[in-house]
């Protein structure tokens, strides 16, 4: 759970909504836009082309989250 107080999905109209319930993107929905911005940023890192596998991708966020001492 978050430490930052997010506004939860169903309290936004469904135009402004993503298809994620992660606290990590939901505490942007204080500001839609910025929410959408996130998710689209997320998703092409994680799944647009690259060198890396999506494997790979999810390897070193596992590896970051873990040096930062980050439970995400």
């Amino acid at each position: 759970m978050a430490f930052i107080a997010y506004v939860p999905a169903d309290d936004l109209a469904p135009d402004e909504r993503v298809p994620d319930p992660d606290h990590i993107i939901q505490v942007h929905a204080v500001n839609p836009a910025v929410m959408r911005r996130h998710y689209e940023l997320y998703r092409a890192l994680m799944y647009g082309p690259g060198p890396l596998s999506r494997r790979e991708r999810e390897v070193l966020g596992v590896r970051v989250s873990g040096l930062n001492d980050c439970p995400y």
